[in-house]
């Protein structure tokens, strides 16, 4: 059949088919295997166990095989069998088997016949089969039973596909003898997947229960549904030999017998059988290896480059060595400032498209979330007027005042820098916060030693606490510096003469008129169904107006809605809805768009609505006020009245208050994100770069710390096995000769014939061909043999109605052992008249050596 090396592939492929089950199959290689399939109650698991020559697989009525069996047979001295999810555990006894078959079924799928696509992984060694890989498949069967769900049909159509659907993937397909092959559930599926019948290998069961008069001699003789790798017939024990414990090697004696007992098939004795098509199956797979090595070894060869970086670090692993240990160490705590820094910085590898992270979400939180909450403790106007006044006249006492007290302007400026502490000290938990997270993410490539991990977290964890505190004081320090004096000498502080003069000013500061601010998608999200309903619209914020548009070309405009006395608040999002939400109202009680008081704005994520809202604080658009009507002092702010001049001079004192806090607005703003980098964020990582090791060896000794989780021992060991047993399957198959001597795959068999016959149908008995279909006419009548009568057209491999072979063919016998008689030289070629040349005669017929499938197989 071929040389050692191709013996050895089977075994070798049951090794990488172990290796990666046990893996989870994250190295993906089409394997070359042989499926069983089959109609319910068709005979699969009887061949199966006549391969053994064992009872071991769950037999009954219904629906029996409910989870794929991964059936490995391997020739050895000694019988035993294996299960893969019962690791080192032999079992002899294949009752046991039969029995840890059941139970794993049942654990997966329950005892009610419901279905599982996990394969069981079964390997028997024994000294009476040959090496084989199959899978035995779930029956197809139609109607639900128990607790199936009613799409049991379609649900195991789908796991016999995921199986034979592979290119790689030979299939047996089993059919009863006593059914019609026409209505073959295994051959309709295979011809599915394979249409050209390529893969497709049958099995024809239950031979001897067919009806009185009636044969699968059209069918065993590859006649009435032609395979390119034909069919073989067995015979099966029945019910009543299972019942009684019929041995199976008598079994097989008695099917032996059938076949050569039986006048209809005793021809083809030698071709049929549990044997024969054990040893065809053998040679099929392995041939079908052969033809697939190319791919396999690419395959393989790509796996293992894979795999080279990983393993590269494992292979001289001792789990002990102290070196390893501190090198490992040193390696882990250099790679965690890295990543640190890189989270931080910003790099160009291996960054996240899916969501802002690290240095950026920090960013944010400096130039967008603190600017916003220093806005949404702006003071309101109301409020801060009466509170000058009040200021005022507490100053002047009993006194009637003629001049602006700057004492006034002092007192309420130094008041309002002091509400500056609470949104500083909240901007640092954020930042704490955003630090925490990078910390975890950066120590998830530690996870190979929960200890280190562990203690790495703690200790940087630890520091950055330390360094919050720290980065409060100072923050509170500059508040503290900002109230010890007021710096009316300012260059940007406007002065009491210009304060006068500013008094009909905006108290608002714009950008510069008609600057795009930002543009963007936004949904307005309470427009009633009758109007439209929600509707997604390209934004256009300017410092002057609110536009949206149909898309973002900007060519045709929906509507602009100036931002004069805009504010923003938030709204609760809706019970199915997923955006969030803030809307946009009028301070006046005002029609915002159309009859809406207010236009609901919905973004994807709380993000996009902060950022959002950090633009409108640009572009002037305040956020509401909480407890605006707050009533100080017994008298409400609308009913507060002043004279004139009071109000002069809260006007003037009220322009100097917003021009300095201007100034130490701008300060803070500028500060903030300095003294968080240095005390913090730049002290974090020259901690992690200097220091952390030495306090990793101080908390504990390094034999602990550098402990590896179980998960990563078991990691590695399949890594290895993987690694050496790939390494293995490229060594073996490069030992391989190319030339080893198989038969190739038969041509597509010329059917066309059939549909002569096929007006009379055709019935179980054999058809004999007429006999001038046996050869040409006028051929020898020597060549027809000495037994009398039709001859039998055995399995063709170049077809029936192929043209004759050109050259000289090989003698061999026809279907009844009688061998041809060829014309040993060609006829004398007569001369023609004058003139002309000389014409060879008409060529005597030669016969038409017609070879059997089992002739192609084992040549």
């Amino acid at each position: 059949m071929g040389n050692r090396g191709m013996e050895d592939l089977i075994p070798l492929v049951n090794k990488l088919q172990d290796a990666f089950s046990s893996i989870g199959q994250s190295c993906n290689l089409d394997l070359p295997q042989i499926a069983v399939v089959g109609g319910q109650s068709a005979g699969k698991s009887s061949v199966l166990e006549n391969f053994v020559g064992r009872d071991f697989l769950p037999r009954g009525s219904g629906i029996v095989t409910r989870r794929p069996l991964v059936l490995q047979l391997i020739n050895a001295k000694t019988e035993h069998a294996e299960f893969l999810h019962c690791k080192g555990k032999k079992f002899t006894d294949f009752d046991e088997v039969r029995q840890e078959i059941e139970a794993e079924t049942d654990r997966v799928t329950g005892s009610n016949k419901g279905i599982s696509s996990i394969p069981i992984n079964l390997r028997v060694h024994s000294p009476h089969v040959l090496n084989l890989t199959l899978i035995d498949l779930p029956g197809i069967t139609k109607v639900p039973v128990g607790d199936q769900p009613a799409d049991i049909e379609h649900q195991i159509k789908e796991m016999i596909m995921q199986f034979i659907s592979k290119e790689n993937c030979l299939i047996l397909a089993v059919t009863p003898a006593n059914s019609d092959l026409a209505n073959s559930d295994a051959l309709k599926i295979a011809k599915e997947v394979d249409p050209q019948g390529l893969r497709v290998i049958g099995v024809i069961t239950k031979l001897d229960l067919m009806d009185e008069g009636t044969d699968a001699r059209d069918i065993l003789e590859n006649r009435l549904l032609p395979l390119r790798r034909g069919y073989i017939g067995v015979v099966n024990r029945s019910q009543k030999d299972i019942d009684g414990k019929k041995d199976i090697r008598a079994a097989l004696a008695a099917e032996r017998k059938f076949f050569l007992s039986h006048p209809s098939y005793r021809h083809m004795a030698d071709r049929m059988g549990t044997p024969h098509l054990q040893k065809i199956l053998n040679q099929q797979l392995t041939n079908h290896i052969r033809e697939t090595l190319p791919a396999l070894r690419n395959k393989l060869q790509s796996q293992m480059l894979s795999l080279e970086k990983e393993v590269e670090e494992y292979k001289n692993f001792r789990p002990d060595d102290p070196t390893r240990k501190t090198k490992a160490l040193l390696q882990m705590v250099q790679q965690f400032g890295v990543d640190f820094e890189k989270r931080i910085e910003g790099s160009g590898d291996q960054v996240d498209t899916v969501e802002l992270s690290g240095g950026a979400r920090i960013n944010r939180i400096f130039h967008e979330r603190f600017p916003f909450e220093l806005v949404k403790m702006e003071f309101d106007e109301k409020e801060l007027r009466r509170e000058i006044s009040y200021a005022i006249k507490n100053i002047h006492g009993v006194r009637t005042g003629l001049f602006t007290p700057d004492m006034a302007f002092e007192a309420i400026v130094k008041k309002q820098v002091h509400k500056l502490k609470e949104p500083c000290l909240k901007c640092i938990d954020m930042v704490v916060s955003e630090l925490a997270t990078v910390i975890r993410k950066c120590s998830d490539k530690l996870n190979s030693f929960p200890r280190l991990r562990e203690e790495t977290e703690r200790i940087v964890t630890t520091h950055v606490r330390d360094r919050e505190g720290k980065t409060k004081d100072q923050i509170l320090l500059l508040i503290d510096i900002e109230l010890s004096y007021i710096n009316t000498n300012h260059e940007d502080f406007i002065g009491f003469a210009n304060a006068q003069q500013r008094s009909s000013q905006l108290t608002k500061k714009r950008a510069v008129p008609n600057q795009v601010i930002r543009r963007g998608w936004i949904t307005i999200n309470n427009i009633s169904i009758m109007k439209g309903g929600s509707k997604e619209y390209w934004f256009v914020l300017t410092a002057e107006s609110l536009s949206w548009y149909k898309d973002e070309e900007e060519k045709e405009k929906k509507y602009m809605l100036p931002l004069d006395n805009l504010k923003l608040k938030d709204v609760e999002k809706g019970f199915m809805s997923t955006k969030h939400v803030f809307a946009i109202f009028n301070t006046e009680h005002r029609n915002v768009y159309k009859d809406y008081r207010q236009i609901e704005l919905a973004c994807e994520s709380q993000e996009d609505v902060d950022s959002w809202k950090a633009s409108f604080l640009r572009a002037g658009v305040y956020p509401e006020r909480e407890n605006a009507e707050n009533d100080e002092g017994g008298s409400s702010p609308d009913t507060f009245s002043m004279d004139p001049q009071l109000e002069r001079q809260v006007e003037t004192i009220r322009n100097l208050v917003d021009s300095y806090m201007g100034i130490v607005n701008k300060s803070i703003r500028d500060l903030m994100p300095k003294t968080i980098m240095h005390l913090m964020i730049n002290n974090t990582k020259d901690f992690i770069h200097s220091e952390l090791l030495a306090f990793l060896y101080s908390s504990t000794d390094q034999s602990s710390l550098m402990e590896e989780s179980a998960e990563q021992a078991q990691r590695r060991d399949e890594m290895l096995r993987m690694y050496h047993a790939i390494k293995e399957a490229l060594s073996i198959i490069g030992d391989i000769s190319t030339t080893t001597i198989t038969a190739p795959l038969p041509p597509p068999v010329d059917d066309s014939w059939l549909s002569v016959q096929s007006g009379g149908g055709h019935s179980p008995t054999p058809q004999r061909r007429p006999h001038s279909a046996v050869g040409p006419p006028g051929r020898p009548p020597g060549v027809r043999g000495a037994t009398p009568g039709p001859m039998l057209i055995p399995t063709p491999v170049v077809g029936f109605g192929a043209p004759p072979i050109p050259s000289r063919p090989v003698p061999t016998n026809d279907a009844f052992g009688a061998p041809p008689q060829i014309p040993s030289r060609p006829a004398r070629i007569p001369p023609g008249p004058p003139g002309l040349p000389r014409r060879p005669p008409a060529a005597p017929t030669r016969p038409t050596i017609i070879r059997t499938a089992e002739h192609s197989l084992l040549d």
